[in-house]
Order: C-alpha cells, then structure tokens, then sequence
C-alpha cells in the first residue's frame, strides 16, 4: 500500500506484486488486479495517486503436503475493509 500508482505502471506493478509474492514457499499461482475505475476516481491533478485496499484484488493458489488452496483478497464495502477468505479446496 501506498506506493505511487498511474495508468503508466498499474500493469507493471500488477505483474510485480504477483513476481513478488510467488517466491513465497509453497504457493504455485498468483493474480493481482488493480481497480481501474477506483484509480481513476483517485488521481491527483499530478496524473498519479497512492495504491491503496480499495483498489486490490489478489489471488493466491497455494499447494502443501497434496492439498492445494486458493484464497483471494478484495475490498469489502460493506465494511470497509480488505477481506481474506479460502474460496477453493482441492486435494491433489
């Protein structure tokens, strides 16, 4: 959260953010998206503004021991708050 954020390198820091959080043990697959609409909502007259909860979605596919989960991570506006939950079980 928080790094600067335009058009210009919203895919680069979604590709990034996923690079980065591969090289975690065990987790075979990762997703990120950056809400488009809600960066355009919030950009400053300089063309950028800071990334924060309400734009990211992410999602983790994680594999231990046979058994692999997949997670995801987004905005709840209900409560505003970012919101973690296992949406899928397998076992492999």
């Amino acid at each position: 959260m928080g790094v600067p954020i335009s058009f210009e390198n919203v895919e680069l820091l979604e590709r990034a953010m996923e690079s980065c959080i591969k090289l975690q043990p065990f987790v075979v697959d990762a997703k990120v998206r950056i809400d488009r609409d809600k960066l355009r909502e919030k950009l400053s007259s300089f063309g950028y503004t800071s990334l924060d909860a309400e734009m990211l979605f992410a999602e983790v596919v994680v594999r231990v021991e046979g058994r692999e989960v997949r997670a995801i991570l987004r905005w709840d506006e209900i409560l505003r708050y970012p919101m973690m939950e296992v949406v899928y079980e397998a076992k492999r």
